[in-house]
């Protein structure tokens, strides 16, 4: 029986990064651009249903919500090659057009206003599922659509699903460069608020990482969107391999999940994927065997998260998820499992037990790859704390001055006062602090020592 999963993708971000999902899926299962299934792939051991669904003529359509309170990035959509794709009924543009203006409020309004033709999209893509098991929401947390519908989306979605995983692509603004968002700090931290008390699981895609991977480790000296939004969709691709290729575990998403997440606010994931080849495919294949793909997966300048592994706080390892991809002997994996808890290269939390657990998944028969062995990793590390710092301590630089409100001012939820904006700097320095705690050996006791001194 397969467990569905809707995709909704949110404002410019999400719909890029969707996208090119899609175009990868497509090329994974052998369907193509309008959905047909191809010759050579109609034998495939593969589990298509999880993504996509059947049409009347046998045409598959992914389960894809497309969301934007402005036309452009789903116009281009459907004017590229795949417009005939997507389910024309799924596709939720604004009709005065005029977007969220990279304001939060404005988003979190208008996701307000147009709620009930959205969730009319969403009830019937869940009824059309056998068993539905959860949401997958693409969506950046520095614009104004992403971030600001996308927080009511997860939040009402928690509320009419309660038993339905949530799952979040979320992208993280690029530190590096100034950024044309000026109000970016304020959106960052009013997204996270949701993130933290409304997700079940978000995997961190973080800009300036993914720029710096670009460039280091591709040598491409100006990334274009495009090239990171790549980046992005191997890894939405290859977490999800293991749903799309069953095997005998991890073949749903709770399964990804339950592993990897001991607490319920410690949902935060990175990932790290080698080997990395850009469109001058092979221009540096070397030998890939299980032991060289997971130690340079545990390398941080492989790592899709830029966090500072600073020394006075000893980070570590929450969990680890590898999935190894490709010709594996399940005896190398063993291997390897050990040569890296000799060589001491994970340090994991004190307070439990922890090592890295391994999936094994096939690859696409459909793409060739010029790698005999990939990998990804998807690990809960409390130096992913740092990243929530940073946008804490931008908030509080302009919120000190109470800069660039106006705009905020003239929506309901902050007409009288900013209280949304302090309480959510609260849930996250409380996420911050339970980071920090997680690196100690009593952070079992954490949780009750906090209640006791409130009760105090």
């Amino acid at each position: 029986m397969p467990r569905e999963i809707i995709t909704l993708q949110m404002g410019q971000c999400g719909n890029q990064i969707g996208m090119e999902f899609w175009k990868q899926l497509c090329m994974e299962h052998g369907i193509s651009p309008e959905g047909i299934l191809e010759e050579y792939a109609t034998e495939g051991t593969d589990r298509k249903d999880v993504f996509f669904y059947q049409a009347d003529d046998e045409h598959y359509i992914p389960r894809a919500v497309l969301l934007d309170l402005e036309p452009r990035v789903i116009n281009t959509i459907l004017n590229s090659p795949y417009a005939n794709l997507y389910n024309p009924e799924n596709i939720y543009m604004s009709t005065h057009g005029g977007g969220a203006g990279n304001n939060w409020a404005s988003g979190y309004a208008q996701g307000e206003k147009v709620q009930e033709e959205v969730f009319d999209i969403i009830d019937r893509e869940a009824d059309g599922s056998d068993s539905l098991e959860g949401f997958v929401i693409c969506h950046s947390i520095a614009g104004g659509t992403g971030s600001g519908m996308g927080s009511y989306m997860v939040e009402k979605l928690n509320d009419r699903f309660p038993k339905k995983l949530i799952q979040t692509y979320s992208v993280f603004p690029n530190q590096d460069e100034i950024s044309d968002v000026v109000v970016q700090p304020y959106n960052s931290l009013l997204t996270l608020k949701r993130l933290t008390q409304n997700a079940d699981c978000v995997v961190v895609l973080d800009n300036t990482a993914l720029n710096r991977i670009a460039v280091d480790r591709l040598h491409i000296q100006n990334p274009s969107f495009s090239q990171i939004n790549s980046l992005v969709s191997t890894i939405m691709s290859t977490s999800t391999t293991t749903l799309r290729y069953p095997g005998y575990m991890n073949n749903d998403l709770i399964g990804l999940i339950a592993s990897l997440i001991p607490t319920p606010r410690l949902h935060f994931l990175m990932t790290g994927y080698t080997p990395l080849a850009t469109d001058q495919k092979a221009a540096s294949v070397r030998k890939t065997t299980v032991l060289d793909v997971m130690r340079r997966l545990l390398q941080p300048k492989n790592m899709m998260v830029s966090t500072d592994r600073s020394r006075h706080i000893n980070h570590c390892f929450i969990s680890i998820l590898n999935i190894i991809q490709g010709e594996v002997d399940p005896t190398q994996v063993h291997k390897s499992l050990q040569r890296i808890r000799e060589r001491k290269l994970a340090q994991f939390i004190p307070w439990g037990p922890a090592s890295i657990q391994v999936a094994l998944s096939r690859k696409s028969p459909y793409v060739q790859s010029a790698h005999r062995v990939s990998g990804l990793m998807l690990a809960n590390h409390t130096s992913i704390s740092s990243l929530f710092e940073r946008c804490l301590k931008q908030y509080d630089k302009l919120r000190k001055r109470e800069a660039f409100l106006e705009q905020f001012r003239k929506e309901n939820m902050f007409k009288d006062n900013l209280d949304e904006l302090d309480n959510s700097r609260e849930v996250v320095q409380q996420l911050v602090d339970e980071y920090h705690a997680a690196t100690r050996p009593d952070y079992i006791s954490w949780g009750a020592q906090e209640a006791a001194e409130g009760r105090s």
